[in-house]
C-alpha cells in the first residue's frame, strides 16, 4: 500500500479527516518554506504538498501568485521544491507530494523527473494543467516510479468529464471548491455537494476539497463532504502580510483542528 493511500486508510479508521498542507519552495526563502513545512507536520497535516514555484500559474490566485513571484526572485526552482521534500522526508513518514505546472516538468524531462522526485522521497504529483486526455507520457513515467497523478475536479466538470478523471486519477482527487482560482472565500460553490456525489460513484479513491478553504467554518464544511481539505493560500497570506511563522502556523492550526473535527 502506497504512503498516501495507507494514510488516507488509518484516518478513516480513526474517523479523521485529511489536512493537507502547501508551502511554496523559496517562499520567503528556501529555508523558510522547509521550515513552514516542519511546522505544518508537527501541528497535525496529515500530507504536505511543496510547490514549484512557476511564472504563470493559471490555476492560482493573488496570493499563490505573489508568494511564486517572490520565491522565484529569491532562487526557487524545481530542484529547490525537490531539495525541500527529500528534507521532509527525512524527517517523516506522511505523505508528500510536488504541486508543479507541466512547463517545469517537460524542461526537466518527464522520466528524469520522476526518478528524481522518487529518489527524493515524493508520493505523487499535482499538476493542475494537465488533462487526462493529454497525461499518457507523464502518468508513464511517474507510474515507472510508482508514483501517483493527482487530478483536479470542478463543479464546472460534466460528468463524462468527472468519469475520465476518476479512471486517470491516483492517490485521490482533489475537488476545486469553487469555479476559478486559488485563494480565500466564505463559501463554496452550490454545485460542489453534486460534485463529491458523482465522483464517489465514479472512483473509491478519497475525495479532498480544495481552493477556498480559509476558516474553521469552511474546512468544517469541506471535511463533512469529502475525506480531507486542502489548505494554502490562507496560510501563506500571513506571511506575505508580514506574519512570521509561527503566526502562519497558528493559523494553520485552527485549520487542522477544524478538519480533524477537534
Amino acid at each position: 500500500m502506497s504512503r498516501i493511500a495507507s494514510a488516507f486508510s488509518g484516518l478513516k479508521a480513526k474517523g479523521r479527516k485529511a489536512y493537507v498542507g502547501y508551502v511554496m519552495a523559496g517562499f520567503p526563502s528556501e529555508a523558510a518554506s522547509l521550515e513552514l513545512g516542519r511546522a505544518l507536520l508537527k501541528g497535525g497535516a496529515d500530507l504536505i504538498e511543496v510547490g514549484v514555484p512557476f511564472s504563470d500559474p493559471i490555476a492560482d490566485g493573488a496570493v499563490i501568485q505573489k508568494a511564486a513571484d517572490m520565491a522565484l526572485k529569491a532562487g526557487g526552482s524545481l530542484a529547490a521544491a525537490l531539495r525541500v521534500l527529500a528534507q521532509l522526508r527525512s524527517e517523516t513518514d506522511k505523505p508528500l507530494l510536488v504541486m508543479t505546472y507541466l512547463n517545469p516538468l517537460l524542461a526537466r524531462g518527464l522520466e528524469a523527473f520522476a526518478e528524481e522526485a522518487k529518489a527524493c522521497g515524493a508520493d505523487g504529483l499535482i499538476v493542475p494543467d494537465i488533462t487526462p486526455e493529454e497525461c499518457g507520457p507523464l502518468k508513464a513515467a511517474l507510474g515507472s516510479q510508482g508514483l501517483d497523478l493527482i487530478f483536479l475536479a470542478a463543479p464546472t466538470s460534466t460528468p463524462e468529464r468527472l468519469k475520465k478523471i476518476a479512471q486517470a486519477a491516483g492517490g485521490f482527487i482533489y475537488v476545486v471548491s469553487v469555479a476559478g482560482v486559488t485563494g480565500e472565500r466564505s463559501v463554496f460553490d452550490a454545485r460542489l455537494g453534486a460534485t463529491v456525489a458523482a465522483l464517489r460513484k465514479a472512483s473509491r479513491l478519497p475525495l479532498c476539497i480544495g481552493f477556498g478553504v480559509s476558516s474553521p467554518e469552511t474546512a468544517r464544511e469541506a471535511a463533512a463532504m469529502a475525506d480531507g481539505v486542502v489548505v494554502a493560500s490562507t496560510v501563506l497570506k500571513v506571511l506575505i502580510d508580514g506574519g512570521g511563522l509561527d503566526a502562519a502556523a497558528a493559523k494553520a492550526g485552527t485549520l487542522i483542528d477544524a478538519a480533524h473535527g477537534a
